[in-house]
């Protein structure tokens, strides 16, 4: 047998004599257990809607592409996009651990001294491995594993609030413009009642208080122009910072006015379970509780000896022709351990069993899946106002537009004082004002149910294959 071979052959022999035995975990607390059905807005739950690019559900192509420019440029999305990396750098250094190293040394040295002198060199190949006897090598790689894992659910969750954000400042955006559209009409409407108004005051048909009244209307409904003038400007500046833009970049491309968009009213939550499971930042806090376990078992294991096998195969002496080499070759197998630590080690054990033994972990995660539930209930209950207060905001829209044409009839007859016509005005804008308003809102809480149920992305495929920006966390660099 040569001495490479025999080498080899003691080096796997003494790791053969290593018995796997892996520091056990803490017992897992028993999982949350959803109700079976959402309890608000009449909602039991159904299939589910498909939440991948939940965003075209509102049919408008320049919100798809400011959703598409956030989702690629929004400073959120980097910063978690760095965090990801991170992770994913100390689980493989975590998966290092458990390999064997291998070095190789190669050095060369002349001397010279008069007419004298002479070359030596020397080689060698160093290999070492430390055996995972107690575990923690392992353990420290699930909670590497499961660190990077939440790190992809966190950057998921990052994407699909910047997406939502997205979205509900364009709807507030168009709802913005909507009720402004609906103050200049008033406007002029007010304007044209102030003209009519001078010209009987000319004739003597009315005195100086409802000219005066007249004004003031008219006044007070160009002051509401200018404040949705400065909102409108405000919601574009805040669509540009989330698109990664100065705040005036998309003036030009926002401020043609279109419709308020509506992504329908078939929303049907998946239940309770299917929609905590979609839901990325319950995957995080989840992914986390399994870390916590497996640091918890790492640093049980660091109480115990280690163990790590070395064996080194070497030429030394090299002569400039080859000659005088000597075959050096030696096998090690050390075991170290802490005689004396004066309790540390157990102290760090019961430290990060104690985390969990106080349901810091667990804690956590209850709280992410409760607040999921509420979200979800929240965003149904105030969807489902929104859709009644629009119903009824209707009827007294026409209600209110039948007086108003009333009432002006009847002033410009001379059948009607200015105060019927003034009371009749403020409650018609009043009331158109306020379906746009609630309009605006009702998408909104759309969005917001959307982003509650997870929309956007699935545990099983990562990023959904339609989301624009979305980064396979296998791809990343």
């Amino acid at each position: 047998m040569s001495v490479r071979a025999a080498w080899c052959a003691a080096l796997l022999g003494l790791s053969g004599c290593v018995g796997w035995r892996p520091a056990p975990l803490p017992p897992a607390s028993a999982p949350y257990a959803p109700p079976p059905a959402w309890s608000s807005g009449g909602a039991r739950g159904g299939a589910g809607a498909e939440l991948a690019a939940w965003w075209r559900r509102y049919r408008d192509p320049l919100l798809e592409r400011l959703v598409a420019r956030a989702l690629e440029a929004n400073a959120g999305i980097a910063a978690s996009r760095a965090a990801l990396l991170q992770a994913r750098a100390g689980r493989d250094a975590a998966a290092a651990a458990l390999a064997a190293t291998l070095n190789a040394t190669v050095q060369a040295q002349h001397s010279q001294s008069g007419r004298a002198g002479g070359s030596s060199a020397d080689a060698g190949v160093t290999a070492g491995w430390q055996p995972d006897v107690s575990g923690g090598a392992r353990h420290a790689l699930a909670a590497g594993q499961a660190q990077f894992e939440a790190s992809v659910a966190s950057m998921d969750a990052a994407r699909l609030a910047v997406a939502a954000e997205v979205v509900r400042n364009y709807i507030e955006l168009r709802g913005a413009q909507a009720r402004r559209a609906i103050a200049q009409a008033n406007l002029d409407s007010q304007d044209s009642t102030r003209r009519l108004t001078d010209w009987r005051v000319q004739a003597g048909l009315l005195t100086s208080l409802e000219e005066q009244q007249a004004v003031s209307a008219s006044a007070q409904a160009a002051a509401q122009v200018a404040a949705f003038d400065a909102s409108v400007a405000q919601l574009g500046h805040g669509l540009a910072l989330l698109c990664g833009l100065a705040p005036a970049a998309l003036g030009a491309e926002l401020a043609p006015p279109q419709a308020l968009p509506e992504a329908g009213e078939d929303v049907a939550p998946a239940p309770p379970a299917e929609a905590l499971r979609q839901r990325p930042d319950v995957r995080a806090a989840e992914l986390l509780l399994a870390a916590a376990r497996a640091r918890a078992g790492q640093a049980d294991a660091a109480r115990y000896p280690v163990l790590r096998l070395e064996g080194t195969l070497g030429l030394n002496g090299l002569g400039a022709g080859g000659s005088g080499a000597a075959l050096l070759r030696t096998l090690l197998a050390s075991l170290a351990g802490s005689a004396f630590d004066g309790g540390a080690a157990r102290a760090r054990s019961d430290l990060a069993r104690g985390a969990l033994a106080q349901a810091q972990a667990q804690a956590d995660y209850l709280a992410a899946v409760l607040t999921a539930l509420r979200e979800v209930e929240d965003a149904l209950a105030a969807l489902a106002g929104e859709r009644r207060r629009i119903g009824h905001l209707r009827q007294a829209v026409g209600a209110a537009a039948n007086a108003a044409l009333l009432a002006r009839q009847r002033y410009a007859s001379g059948l009607a004082d200015y105060q019927t016509v003034l009371e009749t005005q403020r409650a018609l804008y009043a009331a158109q004002d306020g379906l746009a308003a609630a309009s605006s809102a009702a998408g909104v809480e759309t969005a917001r149910l959307y982003q509650a149920l997870g929309g956007g992305w699935r545990p099983a495929q990562g990023p959904a294959a339609g989301a624009p920006g979305a980064v396979d966390a296998k791809a990343l660099p």
